[in-house]
């Protein structure tokens, strides 16, 4: 052996998630939405499992006996002596065939179990006739939305543009961003393209007539200038502020704004009011539709002085295993590898309709926990939003911390206070005067609503905002409250005052 090489062994312990462990884990932390297209795909790779329309649950346990019936009759024509494939080790086992009709009359029990909690849990999601009328006019009524870029070469096409001047258009329109904001000064462009600045200003002077009022602009200032221009407001106070006193207007330091134009306070204040109601994106309108629509997993439903928790079922398919296979399985002409296949596939399915149910019951579980811990939220509203940790939710339901974790990601709750992501009932705490705990939810929630009821005269300082919760018991320090109010999008008290 040559020198400095050598053989070595050694002993390493590594946990690997089985292949169906990880199908489980992926189906409790998959939303609705999400978990539909799952099942969907084990509905394309596995060919003994099939979709159960709502219609036909009542006759589905008379199909599921067929089928066992059809199995029963299929097994004794087997060797007692097969080999069976034993899903707890992954290894062939010395099991007869014979024993797939206790295999049968489990997945029987689990899948009538599973039919009655789909029952169950969906009876509160029945919608009338109009209702869904209305939810299809909604959808019917999605238009597909047209860019900023896209409407100003339409308005290009529409315009005086001669046929030279259009190719200069539509270099400016590729370099103006989703803001409506030119991302290149001209020479830049006339550098990289040979064109001269002339001929490029006059086609941006052009460009900057079009829809929306402000778009074509290099900053801030110019949009604001160019939306006061288009509605002849050159001569305004306003208008003037913009022009020269744009930076100490971004400091809001409105009384130096008045002293260098020899106007009063008030016709200041009234004229940087007039400036805020102008566009400072003017491709807002353009922009893409954020808004996250989502299904809720839990419904959480008051009924005199209780409250109703129920799953949400309607967006998951409702499996069973087809009679097809369960014929073919009877018949006394079947293959030893055919009745092995169709076995492995029978039981890669009871393992996920066995999971589909657990992921339901997990979830059913911790939100009848956190509506337990949370009930003055259902009650009250968010200012007695109690603290609360996956951990203790984990330890009262009889679960592991990370399967609250998993269960509740991404996950939405419907409760009478609105709809909530699970996650928002999860927060740390701070304890009052009185030795109660309380969320910083509603910490930031009282902040809130202080600022709300301020003198605009005289807005509240972060100081001010300590003190006031200490008169309430709530102690906490002044850079906590910067930080709250900051996650709150509420500006410094000197920027909240009005003159």
């Amino acid at each position: 052996m040559a020198p400095g090489l050598y053989l070595s062994q050694k002993m390493a312990l590594q946990q690997v998630l089985a292949p169906q462990l990880q199908q489980s884990l992926a189906l409790l932390q998959a939303p609705t939405l999400e978990l539909k297209a799952l099942v969907e795909q084990e509905l394309q790779q596995n060919p003994v499992l099939e979709e159960a329309p709502v219609q036909d649950l009542d006759t589905e346990e008379k199909a599921e006996r067929d089928g066992e019936e059809a199995v029963k009759a299929a097994d004794p024509a087997e060797p007692p002596a097969d080999v069976t494939f034993d899903p707890a080790t992954e290894k062939p086992s010395d099991a007869p065939v014979d024993d797939f009709q206790a295999e049968f009359d489990r997945l029987a029990q689990l899948d009538q179990e599973w039919r009655d909690h789909f029952s169950q849990g969906s009876a509160p999601l029945r919608q009338s006739s109009e209702e869904e009328e209305k939810r299809q006019f909604l959808f019917d009524s999605l238009v597909a939305s047209t860019s900023l870029q896209e409407d100003l070469l339409d308005q290009v096409r529409l315009s005086d543009l001669s046929a030279e001047q259009r190719p200069v258009a539509e270099l400016i329109i590729g370099n103006i961003d989703d803001r409506g904001y030119l991302q290149a000064s001209v020479d830049e462009l006339s550098f990289s393209t040979n064109i001269p600045v002339g001929r490029i200003n006059e086609v941006l002077a052009v460009i900057r007539t079009f829809n929306p009022p402000g778009v074509g602009a290099r900053d801030l200032r110019e949009c604001l200038l160019l939306q006061l221009e288009r509605d002849e407001r050159q001569a305004t106070l306003e208008y003037r502020i913009v022009r020269d006193h744009m930076e100490a207007l971004s400091k809001r330091r409105l009384p130096e704004i008045a002293r260098q134009l020899g106007a009063d306070i008030e016709t200041v204040q009234e004229a940087v009011a007039r400036i805020g109601r102008l566009e400072p994106r003017p491709g807002r309108a353009f922009l893409p539709d954020n808004h996250q629509y989502v299904v809720p997993e839990v419904f959480v439903q008051r009924t005199g002085d209780e409250f109703v928790i129920s799953t949400n079922n309607e967006h998951i398919p409702h499996l069973r295993i087809s009679n097809t296979y369960k014929d073919l399985m009877a018949q006394a002409d079947s293959s030893t590898e055919v009745r092995e296949y169709i076995r492995d596939k029978i039981r890669a399915g009871k393992f996920l309709i066995k999971s589909l149910h657990q992921r339901q019951q997990t979830i059913l579980n911790i939100a009848n926990e956190i509506v337990k811990r949370q009930r003055d939220f259902m009650d009250q509203g968010v200012a007695h939003l109690k603290p609360l940790t996956m951990m203790q939710v984990a330890e009262a339901v009889g679960v592991h911390e990370t399967t609250v974790s998993r269960a509740v990601s991404g996950k939405y709750i419907q409760t009478p206070q609105g709809v909530f992501e699970m996650k928002y009932f999860f927060t740390s705490g701070i304890k009052t005067a009185s030795g109660v705990g309380m969320s910083n939810t509603s910490v930031k929630d009282l902040i809130a609503d202080m600022v709300k009821k301020e003198n605009p005269g005289r807005p509240l300082s972060d100081e001010e905002i300590v003190r006031l919760l200490a008169e309430k018991g709530i102690v906490i320090a002044r850079r906590t409250v910067a930080k709250y109010r900051s996650e709150l999008g509420i500006l410094p008290s000197n920027l909240r005052k009005t003159y």
